[in-house]
């Protein structure tokens, strides 16, 4: 099990105070997306897609890793008929802005791996929400927050800020602290051991309940190149280090308390109108 953003960004139209509008790319906030500098077409829509990699643990506190496939997709205009551009593409970069925010989590088993000897199986999970944020030039803060469907229902979030660097012509660059949090039952879902489940891994873990709180700390960095004014480059990575409940579980004794990521991906941009 490990969490994977299938549909890495899609740019949302954001409030911004003043009454104008910011339109910042995120799905989740971290998700891939072309440079603000890249050419928008003046279409009805206009919409990045590609494909990419993703290395990361094999579940939550897992010490070794797996690969997975990322398709990506980048919204930056989208016409609704009857209310017109909802999202233009404005590369405004001051103000408060507003994202959906998802995220789906891989069933777990026991055997992905001899020190998950034991437990019991968890569903895949997906998790829906919102997040907001204000962006002020180079700086951007945000927080987002989701709530699972199916393997866990608990309620998962992440808080960040980054500094978002244009060192060259197409080339962005954002990096930046993070630090994620979730509820009781998701605690208990992926870092708890029930007693049932320290009795058949055989001695190697021990019955824990893990409360709600912070999960981890760590940082971020994403870095998108338009190679021309319809292809881009995209390469993001993340460090994050278990804390709290989470550090002190079986599951992460035994595995890494560190956990790594790092993707990366291709888009190409599309433009049409259908009205």
């Amino acid at each position: 099990m490990r969490k994977n953003t299938f549909v890495s960004a899609l740019t949302a139209a954001a409030l911004v105070a003043g009454a104008s509008f910011a339109a910042p790319a995120a799905l989740a906030q971290d998700g891939m997306a072309a440079p603000q500098d890249m050419p928008l077409p003046s279409r009805q829509y206009v919409v990045d897609l590609g494909v990419g990699a993703l290395v990361s643990p094999k579940y939550e506190g897992a010490d070794k890793m797996m690969v997975s496939p990322l398709p990506i997709i980048s919204v930056g205009r989208f016409y609704v008929p009857g209310f017109g551009q909802v999202s233009d593409g404005e590369k405004t970069t001051r103000g408060v802005f507003f994202f959906p925010s998802f995220n789906f989590v891989g069933e777990r088993k026991a055997s992905d791996s001899v020190k998950l000897t034991g437990t019991n199986k968890v569903d895949w999970a997906l998790e829906l929400g919102l997040g907001a944020g204000f962006r002020y030039d180079w700086f951007s803060a945000f927080v987002e927050l989701r709530q699972g469907i199916n393997g866990h229902s608990g309620q998962v979030g992440q808080v960040g800020a980054d500094v978002i660097l244009n060192p060259m012509e197409r080339l962005e660059i954002a990096f930046g602290p993070r630090a994620d949090f979730a509820s009781g039952d998701y605690m208990g879902t992926y870092f708890g051991v029930t007693a049932a489940e320290a009795a058949a891994s055989l001695g190697n873990l021990t019955a824990y309940k893990a409360s709600g709180g912070f999960k981890s700390v760590g940082l971020a960095a994403r870095a998108s190149y338009a190679v021309t004014d319809q292809t881009a480059l995209h390469l993001q990575a993340g460090w994050d280090h278990y804390v709290g409940d989470a550090r002190n579980s079986p599951i992460v004794r035994r595995g890494n308390e560190n956990q790594f990521t790092i993707g990366t991906g291709i888009t190409y941009r599309f433009s049409f109108d259908l009205f």
